[in-house]
């Protein structure tokens, strides 16, 4: 194992995606056991996310979700991968998360992205628009200020206000720019666009701001990451998230997950076909030599504290199987002892 990979943390974000013939109950459960399987594998952070309207998530609540896998869990680090901050008040997401703090002290952690709905219909639901994720940096600073105690409306935030729970800024377009100059951790992705995630590493580096939550840089990358033991099996475990994005690219909707059998069945239109392909491309997949390699490469590129993995698929066994084999790379050769000593500084220690 190289010195970059031995350095770094490595943490798993769920998306609670349904799975076709099951349910959306089924999907939640699923992650919670996913979290329980992971800390056992000594993963840093399990984080959820937040999607509305979407057929194939089932994680729409993400607080609620953390809240479950927090109470599941004993060790490891739970949060967000993101709340969508302009789909909501600041000082309701303020208090949720003070709640979550208050209850698991010292694991909680606060991913925030500006992303508003899906459809034009969500987001007329949501009460949004998209000129909302243009607010972001103002609505982050607000949030913050509840925590601070700083609010000029004198109302306070209960029981946030004085909790210290590490946020995150989830870095898509202009995510970079706000968390360089709000001094916060940054999560960037995906690892199929290699230059644009690095232009977004390099300036964000280059503004970065102290501040009170943070003193210097912090890259979080985050992407797709398969390991079995041949390549081929790697990459049918992204067959069901490719052909998935593939369908919502040329139907308009997002579906649960199909089984690699049926999608290999399928005859595609040329349009299908190459989305497909393209969601197949750029992942790090392979055998757990291939996978080692690549990740050295690209955490030397990036240098890179932490990656967060984001794979989903429809075969569940083969997914923990993946996070196993990916665990030993990491913990191979006494590994696992520098990362706990790394993991009691820096963001969410």
């Amino acid at each position: 194992m190289s010195p970059e990979t031995a350095a770094v943390r490595f943490s798993v974000l769920d998306r609670s995606r349904t799975r076709e013939g099951g349910t959306h109950a089924e999907a939640l459960r699923a992650t919670v056991d996913l979290a329980r399987e992971v800390e056992e594998l000594g993963f840093h952070r399990f984080w959820v996310s937040e999607h509305h309207g979407v057929p194939g998530v089932a994680g729409s609540a993400p607080t609620v979700l953390a809240a479950a896998v927090a109470s599941a869990t004993r060790t490891i680090r739970v949060g967000t991968g993101g709340v969508m901050l302009p789909n909501h008040q600041p000082l309701v997401v303020a208090e949720q998360f003070g709640v979550l703090e208050s209850l698991f002290p010292g694991r909680i952690d606060m991913g925030l992205g500006r992303s508003v709905g899906f459809t034009d219909g969500v987001r007329r639901a949501l009460g949004r628009d998209k000129d909302d994720a243009d607010d972001f940096a103002a609505q982050l600073d607000e949030l913050l200020g509840w925590f601070r105690g700083t609010s000029p409306t004198g109302v306070h935030a209960r029981p946030a206000e004085g909790l210290a729970v590490p946020p995150f800024v989830l870095a898509m377009g202009e995510g970079a720019a706000v968390a360089a100059r709000a001094g916060l951790p940054m999560v960037i992705g995906d690892l199929r666009n290699r230059e644009k995630m690095q232009r977004g590493i390099d300036h964000y580096r280059a503004h970065f701001r102290p501040s009170p939550w943070a003193s210097e840089p912090y890259v979080v990358i985050s992407g797709t990451i398969a390991v079995a033991a041949t390549p081929e099996q790697a990459r049918r475990l992204l067959v069901p998230e490719a052909w998935s994005m593939a369908y919502s690219r040329t139907h308009g909707t997002f579906p649960p997950l199909p089984p690699a059998e049926r999608i290999e069945t399928l005859t595609m239109t040329a349009k299908e076909r190459g989305f497909y392909e393209a969601g197949l491309a750029g992942h790090i997949a392979g055998t757990e030599e291939q996978v080692a390699h690549e990740l050295e490469t690209v955490l030397k590129e990036t240098g890179a504290q932490e990656v967060l993995v984001t794979t989903s698929t429809y075969d569940r066994a083969a997914l923990l199987d993946s996070y196993r084999r990916l665990a030993g790379i990491v913990n191979r050769g006494g590994v696992a002892d520098e990362v706990v000593v790394r993991a009691l500084s820096g963001p969410g220690a």
